[in-house]
């Protein structure tokens, strides 16, 4: 993580800028050119030519990144923030951006490391921070490896090893037994691949504390099915887990805090893959809650097996719901990649999801369950159409087909997400990565902890 508690001989001091307030009498500056742009860096030497200091422009709308890009940038070495009157707040986000620029994904090749560390500044909890990079790693990492070494077997080993470390317990239906146990949609999506599908179910905390059960869409890679994607379309849906692995890192987080909550995930991993067995357009599939559903299209797989694993989060009515998963291009298209759509049933628990995310900056963005548009997915052979008509509106049509699965008094939370970074900016590498994940366990933390 490059954090260090105390520095060793002469920690060299970064100087953070905003544009327009270089420090007085700093000439240097001004004649390299130095103004301040967020994220740029320009070292001070001392009259011996010695590095005497580092002035870094802060970035006032994405704080928490100011410093992620001196990791990879300075030499070994300590280093620690010269800012008076730092509060506890913006120097945990510092100190977190700085260990998550220290992040590189070296499973198949190995990566520069750097040697450059940060002096927590006072306030700062370094447990914590520890906590939130490891959770992120994780995510990052999953979400990276190919799918070749990642389908729903090694999925649920991962969660048996996060599992471990918390003392937490997992058990995994898998193939056929999915049909025995009443899984039949997630059975249906990923029974045509080599790799059987699975559910993942871990427990955690004590029976006396309030239940949160998160649920995150785990489809190892997505072919599209029979409605086969592009070649272009099909290049990076190795991150189609990516609700997987935001449940799992955020999993670990909640759990290495202790956080006195009765914790409850759910991953339904599946490989969405073409055989004779393949699942069809327009075939109608019974689900977990008993309704019907008729398929619209075997690229929108992830609402299928999600519907299994919402219907079985649902029926021991916790205190709250969360899902994860990269459902729709439509939620991209509204908000980009960089905001994750958030669609709520409960106002409560959405404001609390947003406040966090804003003081962690971890941004979301609500979008309606819009009820004018349930008769969108109305279906004339089933309970329910999985795609509906029209075109429109697809990552409401997804989020109002999902909460056909959750009754109205359990409070359920669902984030459309794309997990990945298109490219690289500071402390967050092209690549897998975590969304809306210190929003959730921020808002956890901040109810029950």
């Amino acid at each position: 993580m490059n954090l260090v508690r105390t520095a060793g001989d002469g920690a060299v001091p970064i100087v953070p800028v905003l544009a327009g307030e270089l420090p007085d009498g700093n000439g240097w500056a001004r004649v390299t050119g130095f103004e301040a742009r967020p994220g740029e860096f320009r070292f001070v030497p001392d009259e011996a030519g010695r590095l005497a200091g580092i002035l870094v422009g802060l970035d006032p709308s994405r704080n928490m990144w100011s410093l992620a890009g001196l990791p990879a940038s300075l030499p070994e070495g300590d280093y620690r923030v010269d800012a008076p009157g730092l509060d506890a707040h913006q120097a945990t986000l510092w100190s977190l951006g700085w260990s998550l620029g220290c992040y590189a994904f070296d499973r198949y090749a190995a990566k520069p490391r750097s040697g450059a560390r940060l002096v927590v500044p006072a306030g700062v909890d370094l447990a914590e921070v520890e906590r939130c990079a490891s959770g992120i790693a994780l995510v990052r990492d999953l979400i990276n490896t190919p799918a070749c070494d990642l389908g729903p077997r090694e999925l649920a080993e991962t969660a048996r090893a996060v599992a471990e470390d918390a003392g937490a317990s997992v058990s995994v239906i898998e193939g056929a037994d999915l049909l025995v146990q009443d899984y039949p949609s997630i059975h249906a999506v990923g029974r045509a691949a080599a790799r059987p599908p699975c559910l993942i179910d871990m427990r955690w905390g004590e029976p006396g504390h309030p239940a949160v059960t998160l649920v995150g869409k785990g489809v190892c890679f997505d072919s599209g099915g029979l409605d086969i994607k592009s070649a272009a379309g099909m290049l990076h849906m190795k991150k189609d887990m990516g609700g997987a692995a935001q449940v799992l890192g955020l999993a670990r987080m909640i759990m290495g805090a202790g956080l006195p909550v009765r914790l409850r995930v759910l991953i339904p991993a599946v490989e969405n893959a073409i055989s004779g067995d393949a699942f069809r357009p327009r075939d109608v599939l019974r689900t977990r809650k008993g309704l019907t559903v008729e398929v619209g299209n075997t690229d929108a797989e992830g609402r299928l097996i999600l519907s299994d694993a919402l219907a079985e989060a649902a029926s021991e009515r916790p205190e709250m719901i969360v899902d994860y998963a990269t459902l729709t291009g439509a939620a991209r298209v509204a908000l980009g990649a960089d905001l994750p759509a958030l669609f709520c049933n409960d106002d409560t628990l959405a404001g609390e999801i947003l406040q966090n995310g804003e003081e962690q900056e971890d941004p979301l963005w609500r979008m309606p369950l819009w009820p004018g548009y349930h008769s969108h997915i109305d279906s004339k052979v089933a309970d329910v159409s999985s795609t509906g008509t029209g075109g429109l509106g697809g990552a409401i049509i997804a989020a109002l087909f999902l909460e056909r699965f959750v009754q109205e008094d359990v409070a359920w939370a669902h984030i459309d997400l794309i997990a990945y970074n298109q490219a690289d900016r500071p402390g967050r590498p092209e690549g897998g990565e975590a969304q809306a994940l210190r929003a959730v366990y921020g808002m956890i933390r901040s109810r029950f902890g």
